[in-house]
């Protein structure tokens, strides 16, 4: 039993791992090139903007930062990436 919660614990760190490269990558390159089209975009867009999406239409909703210059909804989801890796790393 411990060998497969082992290997579920090393599943999740390793997608929330690449899904915490891929959000830091699309803010990088959002500083770089902001009207990015090409293929590398979209596949950042397509994997990063489901994780951004829902803090942006809660805080949207919520009518908080708004005519903020910096992205909170990215920093949330960031931050949220980084609160499952610790959770995932303690508990399990």
């Amino acid at each position: 039993m411990e060998y497969v919660v082992s290997i579920v614990k090393n599943i999740a760190l390793a997608l929330l791992g690449f899904l915490d490269i891929a959000l830091l990558a699309s803010a990088v390159l959002s500083w770089i090139d902001p009207m990015a089209d090409g293929t590398l975009a979209s596949v950042l867009y397509a994997i990063t903007e489901p994780i951004i999406l829902p803090f942006r239409k809660l805080l949207e909703k919520m009518n908080w930062f708004v005519g903020f210059p910096i992205d909170m909804a990215f920093l949330f989801a960031v931050f949220t990436v980084l609160i499952l890796q610790t959770v995932i790393e303690v508990l399990l």
